[in-house]
């Protein structure tokens, strides 16, 4: 018995599905007259493969490799699928979009114009999907009110009994789900649909609503033996000519509060390591001996080895806010956000202390928007 055509072949000899659209008058017929099948394998299967076969995971796997910047990684850490599996689906999904998306280089795999143009549309494609399957599933039971709170890893210990606080009247009737995670995966989470409010950066690449509750100040991060200690203050100058930490692409607004305040200040100095969260950036300033600028909450988080300095002068400040999506519709968010004002108190307000700040934070609050 004869062979099948390859695939490579079928691709070659099959006409576009423009040519099978034709007029009566000038149709293509295929398969040819006489044509010969394979049992298991159909031509009007292998059409259908061919023709608008574009699926979700080929866009899971498309962001994944884009944001890793490797097949290798994005597979085994993302996806935990094989390489070479992987590499078929990328191919399949340029074939389907018809221009290439992706190119190798030495420092691994870059998009084209062309993909980063589908990026974007991919990750709010698949924001939409996500939040989609989440509002279904709440629809199911509507009669259980939920309220998820998300928080930037390290913000808890000071924002969680004020969260709390403000739905104190309602707790005895709703189920709270408290997370902790990076900014960018909060906001992230926000779109999706899987958080109902977060405490984050404001983060400009999501379509999302801010109320700004605090404005942090920027401090040092250095080796606790490191000969900067012995000052109370660091003067900006004193970061030339060591090896600096900050933050990387994902955390842009770290990163964005960073390089202002260097340029202000004259200083040109270059990036040494790109950091996505406060515990990578101990972690690389306790084994590089480097500095970091950092915000101040870290200081509840250092460990032994680091250790923190204020910034001589008028330091930068990088602003705290409470995220949520302008299409929810929950009404326990709702009234969280009608009390937001109660929780604009100086983070380091001891017990009893009076909230003198409140009023001046809510202006600039307010002056944001």
């Amino acid at each position: 018995m004869k062979e099948g055509p390859s695939g490579s072949a079928i691709r070659s000899l099959i006409p576009s599905h423009r040519e099978l659209l034709r007029s009566k008058a000038g149709v293509v017929m295929w398969p040819p007259p006489g044509a010969r099948e394979k049992g298991f394998v159909s031509w009007a299967a292998c059409l259908g493969n061919m023709e608008g076969a574009m699926e979700l995971r080929h866009l899971r796997y498309f962001v994944a490799v884009a944001e890793e910047g490797s097949l290798t990684l994005a597979a085994e850490k993302r996806l935990h699928t094989a390489q070479p599996s992987l590499s078929r689906q990328i191919r399949d999904l340029e074939y389907e979009v018809g221009v290439q998306l992706m190119t190798r280089s030495v420092h691994g795999i870059e998009l084209t114009a062309a993909g980063k143009a589908l990026l974007d549309h991919a990750r709010l494609a698949l924001a939409q999907v996500d939040a989609a399957v989440e509002a279904a599933r709440r629809a199911a039971q509507p009669a259980r009110k939920t309220f998820a709170i998300g928080f930037q890893t390290g913000h808890e210990m000071n924002w969680l009994p004020r969260a709390m606080n403000v739905l104190r009247d309602e707790l005895k009737d709703i189920h709270v789900t408290i997370s902790s995670d990076y900014s960018p995966d909060l906001a992230e989470a926000l779109v999706r649909g899987r958080l109902d409010v977060a405490f984050l950066r404001v983060e400009p690449a999501f379509d999302l609503c801010y109320e700004v509750v605090d404005h942090e100040p920027m401090i040092v991060l250095m080796p606790s033996d490191h000969r900067l200690t012995s000052r109370e203050a660091i003067h900006p100058r004193e970061l030339a000519g060591e090896i600096f930490i900050g933050g990387s692409n994902k955390a842009t607004v770290l990163r964005a509060v960073t390089e202002d305040y260097l340029r202000r200040s004259g200083l040109d100095i270059k990036l040494d390591h790109g950091v996505d969260n406060l515990a990578m950036a101990m972690s690389l300033v306790a084994s590089t001996r480097g500095l970091a600028l950092m915000p101040a909450y870290a200081k509840n988080l250092l460990p032994w080895s680091v250790v923190s300095r204020p910034l001589e002068g008028e330091a930068p400040t990088i602003d705290l806010a409470v995220g949520y999506s302008k299409s929810n519709t929950s009404p326990i968010l709702k009234l969280f956000v009608s009390r937001v004002d109660e929780l604009i108190v100086r983070v380091s307000k001891k017990p009893g202390e009076p909230s003198d700040e409140s009023e001046g934070n809510a202006e600039g609050r307010r002056g944001s928007e």
